[in-house]
């Protein structure tokens, strides 16, 4: 049987699907930035993940005698190639041919960037590869701003995951606005997974208790003074959040009540 997102999973218990596909973890992680691959690998394994990124662009084919990283990535993970790099549809598509081409799957991190200094995705570019690479039967997980705007105009499209960005990709800021992430997930009725910006573990709670479907980060592990402990904080956080959003927050007050009832019954 297929299995398909409703949204009221985001409020229930149960596994993260995306696509056709359920995940236990509802933490997503990536390869970049790591001191080495024994490290990289370790702290996957720690993170508890299932679903991995990887930039094809940096994974070295023309050597079949060599190590690359993904000889590095526990069996266990699925692959999430990741268009990162590209800044035009043309070029995201291409790569996105090319992981199919390699035997990799149809799915897809669609990663369309603006400029090199900030990191911020370009929404037309974005918008005109989602279309090419949804027309061609991919799945598609899309990052990009945190723009209701945009994520209603994905969700048209037909991608499988909007993926909002808390921060610019690798500043470790947290989740800066949160405003415009609960009117996403208010329209939005496929997974929301917020990604880039995620600095540490309460970064990640903060935003699972919003409600969220799950969390995408890579530089708040693997630049981490010990990477494989602060993965397996995320994996902690992951639950905590969400934990903390099924179970419902008690009401802000601005004078305190007290928690011993006044009358003895």
């Amino acid at each position: 049987m297929s299995l398909r997102y409703d949204p009221v999973q985001r409020k229930t218990d149960g596994p993260l699907v995306v696509g056709e596909t359920a995940y236990r973890s509802r933490l997503i992680v990536g390869t970049g930035k790591y001191a080495d691959l024994e490290v990289m690998r370790r702290a996957l394994e720690a993170s508890e993940a299932e679903v991995v990124t990887v930039a094809l662009r940096r994974v070295d084919l023309d050597r079949p005698d060599k190590k690359t990283l993904l000889d590095f990535i526990p069996k266990s993970f699925r692959l999430l190639p990741n268009t990162a790099g590209c800044y035009t549809a043309e070029e995201a598509v291409r790569v996105a041919r090319l992981s199919r081409e390699m035997g990799i799957g149809n799915a897809v991190k669609l990663e369309v960037l603006g400029d090199e200094r900030t990191l911020l995705p370009d929404v037309v570019e974005t918008l005109k590869a989602a279309e090419t690479l949804v027309e061609e039967g991919f799945e598609v997980w899309a990052y990009t701003n945190d723009d209701p705007v945009t994520a209603r105009k994905l969700q048209e499209i037909g991608v499988a995951a909007v993926m909002p960005l808390g921060a610019p990709i690798g500043s470790g800021q947290g989740l800066l606005n949160p405003n415009p992430i609960r009117i996403i997930l208010e329209e939005i009725r496929v997974p929301v997974i917020v990604d880039a910006g995620v600095g540490t573990a309460s970064d990640v709670v903060l935003a699972m208790e919003l409600g969220i479907d799950g969390v995408l980060l890579n530089t708040g592990i693997a630049g981490a003074d010990d990477p494989v402990r602060m993965a397996r904080a995320m994996a902690h956080a992951v639950r905590a959040g969400r934990e903390a959003f099924l179970a419902g927050r008690i009401p802000k007050r601005l004078y305190a009540k007290a928690s011993t009832p006044e009358k003895d019954f």
